[in-house]
């Protein structure tokens, strides 16, 4: 939970500034990452859209409160997105790829849109054509948590107790598991992993 809603709160609503109403693409909506974003943008009034790599994460997505998922593997998310926003593209989209999704990404913005990039799957590195930021007043951002200071994830820890876990403590909203191992059992929830079946967080229980 700490990992997940801190990153979360701090990208997407510190950070990108998402308010009520706006849309949000979330990159890699089965993670723990994607099934947060999803849940806190829903619960504070946005619009969610999501890509996902399996049909069976599309259904599970929507369920947590995405207005539409696309399964990247059969289908163009910046088409999709021009189509469900009729042409005017996301205001913030947070992405865990990076790489040959940087410039998709901006295809997919609106005008003042906000990209919020925290993790690099695809690469480091990307060719940018900087027309599109000029011409749409972009902003593209990014951030990682564990080297920030104390006093900088205390704040994040207050505006959570405030505004986040009374919506965990009703239930409306909750961290996502998908499966459970023994600390003996590790390499079988790495396999898990790699192999990306699941959905939310893998847990390893110490007895």
């Amino acid at each position: 939970m700490p990992e997940t809603f801190f990153t979360v709160w701090s990208n997407v609503f510190d950070r990108a500034g998402l308010k009520p109403q706006e849309t949000l693409l979330v990159h890699g909506g089965g993670s723990g990452i994607g099934t947060t974003a999803i849940q806190l943008a829903h619960a504070f009034g946005a619009h969610v859209f999501t890509t996902v790599g399996s049909d069976e994460k599309c259904a599970f997505c929507l369920e947590l409160g995405a207005k539409a998922a696309i399964n990247y593997r059969s289908r163009d998310f910046v088409e999709v997105i021009s189509r469900l926003t009729d042409g005017k593209g996301v205001n913030v989209i947070l992405d865990i790829i990076g790489g040959d999704y940087f410039p998709r990404n901006l295809k997919c913005l609106s005008a003042d849109g906000r990209l919020v990039q925290i993790a690099l799957q695809n690469g480091v590195k990307s060719e940018i054509n900087l027309l599109p930021v000029m011409l749409k007043r972009l902003t593209i951002t990014g951030s990682t948590l564990r080297i920030r200071d104390t006093e900088f994830k205390t704040a994040i820890a207050r505006q959570l107790k405030a505004k986040v876990w009374p919506l965990l403590e009703q239930g409306s909203i909750k961290p996502v598991i998908h499966s459970t191992f023994k600390l003996t059992e590790a390499g079988l929830a790495h396999a898990l992993m790699e192999s990306s079946r699941h959905t939310g967080k893998i847990i390893l229980t110490v007895d």
